[in-house]
């Protein structure tokens, strides 16, 4: 069996500046595939192309982003897999879920996420009927938040991300509390990725919901990203760029706070933002 690979690979390069040429050694973001296979019904449910890292983070948040699972007691066991029809190379790309027996997840629902790149997410048509059947209702909280801590946010995830600093190539979600702690921060070359190991920490770590807590994007908000905050129930995200259209509907719905655009001295509230005082 191979060794678990690392987030982060090395990589000659040749830098082009001021008309000169040199060599050096650069670091990259590892990008491979993960696998995640039910062991009851036996069945692949997605691949992903994920940075390695915080794996059984990433299975818990995308299950539970799915409906698949709502607790950490749903989820019996996870390993990586190591069967002897396996190359041993894949060893690590693979994830074997063993769930609660009681258990019958809805595959049909799951076959569009059969694949899914660390670019765009998911691929497949979503709806807003979707995540009712799921049983997703408005956010409800009380929280009140000050813009001066909203601002604070983007240094405090820049400075915990030390993937990124030597790569350059990472996106990241972080947890905050409503005093701006930072709770805890996941990253990985893909966003939706990044948010599915930051919730899935949460569910292993039996501190779901989110209900008192801020998430902050490095990238865009999406459908996707949306969702899987809605799932978790935080009421209040905030990302570094724009919004999409679905995402600012689909925050309207579900009565979360969408700020867009977070930097420097400026943000953008799109939705909710009685929230922010």
């Amino acid at each position: 069996m191979k060794n678990i690979p690392k987030s982060q690979s090395k990589s000659k390069v040749w830098v082009v500046e001021n008309g000169q040429i040199r060599s050096r050694t650069d670091f990259l973001v590892t990008e491979e595939p993960l696998e995640i296979r039910l062991v009851s019904p036996a069945q692949t449910v997605a691949v992903t192309m994920r940075t390695p890292g915080a794996d059984f983070d990433l299975v818990a948040g995308f299950l539970y982003s799915e409906g698949v699972i709502i607790c950490q007691e749903d989820i019996q066991q996870m390993s990586y897999c190591v069967d002897s029809d396996i190359e041993a190379e894949q060893n690590y790309n693979i994830i074997k879920v063993e769930l609660r027996e009681e258990l019958k997840p809805n595959l049909p629902s799951l076959e569009r996420h059969f694949f899914t790149s660390s670019a765009c997410g998911v691929c497949g048509k979503t709806s807003l009927e979707s995540l009712k059947i799921k049983g997703c209702i408005p956010v409800n909280t009380n929280i009140k938040i000050t813009s001066e801590l909203i601002l604070q946010l983007p240094t405090k995830l820049k400075e915990a991300q030390n993937i990124f600093t030597k790569t350059g190539g990472l996106h990241a979600a972080a947890l905050f509390d409503i005093e701006g702690n930072l709770l805890k921060l996941r990253e990985d070359v893909g966003r939706h990725n990044a948010l599915d190991k930051l919730i899935g920490s949460a569910i292993l770590s039996k501190e779901m919901p989110l209900n008192n807590c801020i998430v902050m994007v490095s990238g865009r908000s999406s459908f996707e990203i949306l969702q899987k905050c809605i799932m978790a129930k935080i009421p209040l995200l905030c990302a570094v760029s724009a919004p999409s259209s679905l995402a600012v509907t689909l925050a309207q719905e579900f009565k979360v706070t969408l700020i867009g655009f977070l930097r420097e001295n400026r943000f953008n509230i799109y939705t909710e933002a009685e929230r922010i005082i």
